[in-house]
């Protein structure tokens, strides 16, 4: 079976290949959470250093190998790239569940996010380059959605095999093999060079001022929608619900970021310029509704739907932006230094939380929901003063 692409024609195979990469990239430190309260122990020894390095390492040694490869990638062979990236993950995957003591968990981990910084940009840079027009748009939605679902299915998965043994919740981490089976595939269906009509065409080098713009946006709706990961817990208990309702909650966080990535092309046909605006607003309504005083479990589920969703549509439109105003020999250098801020914002974002929260003088958990709802709000009335003639709030259609 072939697939249309804009540029030409893929087989099925190479799809589910690009489809796999985009999966596997949710993994990095999904496995290390469910211990994390286990950490003493599992290891009695353990100093507060090495918990805070297993936490935090893997994902600080994600943005400089992304950033450097999106730099490889300009002058070196993507497939190779993966390979090398997938092999990394996947063995270090199997280091952790061979592991016994915490340094070598630590050790094991931080190569992931080695692994996981190289695949990270190939995962929509491999969309870009085999996909133009709608139907990249449509890839890249989609591309967000199995990110998503993954995050989903195997945080479910591995909350269930921490509980048998705790190795085995790294047993997520053999999902690259997936990739690494599927790769020849994507050697035998070379891209297609860009239409010479193509928006890449029309760069000669990285639109700096747009790409800029485009990583403080990311950086905000990404800052502001990990409020709901990092604090529905918290927000769960003072209302005086069951702890389980927070992973019900967040489930349906990422559901909702989940679903629009399917139907993408009709959302920004059916809201054209203004598809920021409008999801700011749902985004910004649904963390206002989850800081409401005394909410039901209903409320935060629509908060949190509302919220999942509006950043659903907004993130596959920012690597749109990105690989469109880059010419396509640097579309993903372009990728790679958007989503690099992403990552950026999940290590910042506990330390901007509470800095605002000594500012105000409150210890309550529904103020940090208010507070970014209200900022998803002033941002969505930046764009519409704006997203008529800016190409970061508005859209390029």
């Amino acid at each position: 079976m072939l697939i249309k692409t804009g540029k030409g024609t893929i087989t099925l195979t190479a799809l589910v290949a690009i489809w796999s990469v985009s999966a596997i990239v949710s993994l990095p430190g999904l496995a290390v959470s469910p211990i994390l309260d286990d950490i003493d122990k599992l290891f009695p020894r353990a100093s507060e250093l090495e918990v805070s390095m297993l936490e935090s390492l893997p994902s600080l040694m994600i943005i400089p190998f992304m950033l450097l490869a999106g730099r490889w990638s300009v002058k070196r062979n993507k497939i190779r790239m993966l390979v090398i990236g997938t092999s990394i993950f996947l063995l270090s995957g199997i280091g952790c569940m061979l592991s016994r003591t915490l340094t070598e968990l630590i050790v094991t981990s931080t190569l992931i996010g080695i692994g996981a910084g190289i695949i990270i940009p190939l995962s929509t840079g491999l969309i870009v380059d085999y996909f133009t027009g709608d139907r990249r748009v449509r890839q890249l939605g989609i591309s967000s959605a199995v990110n998503n679902l993954t995050l989903v299915v195997a945080t479910s998965a591995v909350g269930y095999l921490a509980d048998i043994e705790w190795h085995l919740a790294f047993a997520v981490y053999l999902l690259p093999f997936i990739t690494l089976i599927l790769i020849p595939a994507l050697s035998h269906s070379r891209p297609e060079p860009e239409p010479s009509d193509g928006a890449q065409n029309r760069q000669k080098s990285l639109n700096l001022r747009v790409i800029l713009g485009l990583m403080l946006f990311y950086f905000a709706i990404t800052f502001m929608s990990l409020i709901v990961t990092f604090n529905t817990s918290y927000l769960v208990a003072d209302s005086g619900l069951r702890s389980s309702d927070a992973g019900v909650l967040i489930s349906l966080f990422f559901l909702a970021i989940m679903a629009p990535g399917f139907i993408l092309n009709h959302i920004i046909r059916l809201l054209g310029a203004a598809v920021n605006l409008w999801s700011l607003i749902v985004m910004g309504v649904g963390l206002i509704l989850m800081a409401l005083p005394h909410p039901s479990l209903s409320l935060l589920a629509t908060g949190a739907i509302l919220a999942g969703l509006g950043y659903g549509v907004m993130q596959p439109i920012i690597y749109d932006k990105a690989a469109t105003n880059a010419p396509p020999h640097l579309s993903t250098l372009a990728l790679s230094i958007v989503m690099a801020v992403n990552y950026l914002a999940i290590l910042v974002a506990p330390f901007i939380t509470e800095g605002i929260d000594k500012l105000f003088k409150t210890s309550s958990h529904s103020f940090a929901y208010l507070t970014n709802g209200i900022m998803a709000l002033i941002l969505a009335l930046i764009a519409l003063l704006l997203f008529r003639r800016n190409r970061v709030l508005g859209s390029d259609d």
